[in-house]
């Protein structure tokens, strides 16, 4: 006749198998639930002209588009209800090569309000089944050797709605008798950027200048801080995508610091809002995520309505 189990032994297989259905709980959470729970976000930034009237700025990243996603598309297309006055995407539309026609259709009813763009790695190259560890070592900039997208594709369908193409140049719009002033670069995280083709001192004779890039890199935030632009847009950190209660993203894949994975902040770290050489920076958790990785966790895919308003007197 066997002796019963050491009360030790069985207390360390109830937490064991208690940790184990945890573990495959949280996954189905984050592959089931979280990643297709999406929510707007909204934020407040003073960067207009004393006395200037609001303006209402809709950031969307991150999209990592497939065909089959409908409904991912769905809630893009609705994003049009909110009559943004301005629509800033800051790149990553893509995640297959037949995507094209979805993401346009997505962005369909926006396509039809002033707007600006950038790219990101994932419009040009096609995502990759990749070792998830390589995401918490250091950024190395990682080149990418997998099939192209048609991302030549996407770009003519922007323009041809009226997108403006921020690709290493400046541009200026007027929206709702507010004049912006833009400069944007290409993929700083392929080192496709060319800010030297950007640089020099924002033009002051417009109501509000705003600096926009997939990646933020440092490089690219210092010089549109020093440069003189109110606010800056980026995506690409998926704000950590898995991040821990409490502590939030233990990564952002680029050299930005962990505390500004996502969300409203302010560049320089710690600077003064509203400070010479220091700018709002905005960083758009997105919409989406590799199809080889589709999870999330404490990181709710997102877009954000940004309404742009007066700054003190």
């Amino acid at each position: 006749m066997s002796s019963p189990r050491h009360p030790v032994l069985r207390t360390t297989a109830r937490l064991t198998g208690l940790a184990a259905a945890t573990g495959v709980a949280g996954v189905a959470y984050s592959a089931g639930v979280e990643v297709r729970w999406f929510v707007l976000r909204r934020a407040t930034v003073p960067v207009l002209p004393p006395g200037h009237g609001p303006l209402r700025v809709l950031h969307v990243s991150d999209l990592h588009l497939t065909p089959a996603q409908g409904r991912k598309r769905a809630w893009v297309r609705a994003l049009a209800d909110l009559e943004p006055d301005l629509v800033v995407n800051t790149g990553d539309n893509l995640s297959h090569r037949d995507a094209v026609p979805a993401v346009l259709d997505a962005f369909d009813g926006l396509l039809d309000l002033p707007g600006v763009f950038v790219f990101g790695s994932n419009d040009y190259f096609a995502p990759s089944l990749r070792n998830p560890v390589r995401y918490l070592l250091p950024d190395g900039q990682r080149k990418v050797h997998t099939p192209r997208l048609p991302h030549g594709d996407l770009r003519d369908g922007f323009e041809a709605r009226g997108w403006v193409d921020l690709t290493n140049r400046r541009d200026t719009l007027t929206v709702q008798g507010t004049t912006l002033s833009f400069a944007g670069v290409d993929d700083p995280h392929l080192e496709y950027d060319d800010l030297a083709a950007v640089a020099g001192p924002a033009d002051v004779t417009s109501d509000v200048r705003l600096g926009v890039t997939h990646a933020p890199y440092l490089r690219v935030l210092d010089q549109y801080a020093a440069d003189g632009y109110d606010l800056v847009l980026a995506g690409h950190t998926h704000g950590g995508q898995l991040c821990l209660p409490g502590r939030g993203a233990l990564v952002t894949n680029c050299d930005l610091d962990t505390g500004r994975a996502k969300g409203l902040h302010q560049h320089p770290l710690g600077a003064a809002p509203g400070r010479a050489g220091s700018s709002w920076l905005h960083v758009s958790a997105g919409l989406g995520t590799s199809p080889f990785a589709p999870v999330r966790f404490c990181c709710r895919p997102e877009a954000t309505l940004l309404t742009l308003t007066a700054r003190p007197a």
